[in-house]
């Protein structure tokens, strides 16, 4: 394959068939990476707890792979929740690859979501919002 295709599907849906490290970055066709996760959205309850494993276990990007899956299935009126937690595990694989910038502006974003979501009074499946956002100020250092 070269750098200017891209990997593709059964229905022509971009695909990553590349390897990758353990914070989402792209290695050479052929190296080993870590397992993938699955694309295919998760129940909500076990979304947050396989997000938390994989945040826990140094790899926020696949934990954020697994929270935008729910997010692009999921209703409308709880957008806000799981892209704010997806933009909390970008915020801390920006931190992981020592990109501060990005890290404290996705960790802004994913506050202001959050805090747009927890407004609402709408169920969060267990996740207390506010020790999310502690975990990412402790990533982030902001």
């Amino acid at each position: 394959m070269t750098e200017t295709e891209r990997d593709r599907d059964a229905l022509g849906r971009a695909r990553q068939a590349r390897p990758r490290d353990e914070l989402g970055r792209p290695l050479p066709y052929g190296a080993e990476g870590v397992e993938p996760v699955s694309e295919e959205p998760l129940p909500s309850e076990e979304t947050l707890r396989t997000a938390q494993e994989l945040v826990a276990a140094g790899r926020p990007f696949a934990a954020h792979e697994v929270l935008e899956a729910r997010w692009k299935a999921g209703p409308a009126e709880e957008r806000d929740l799981w892209q704010g937690l997806a933009q909390v595990c970008v915020a801390i694989t920006h931190a992981a690859r020592g990109n501060r910038t990005g890290a404290e502006r996705l960790s802004d974003r994913a506050a202001t979501r959050l805090a747009a979501y927890a407004a609402t009074g709408r169920r969060t499946y267990g996740a207390d919002l506010n020790a999310v956002m502690e975990c990412a100020r402790r990533h982030v250092g902001g």
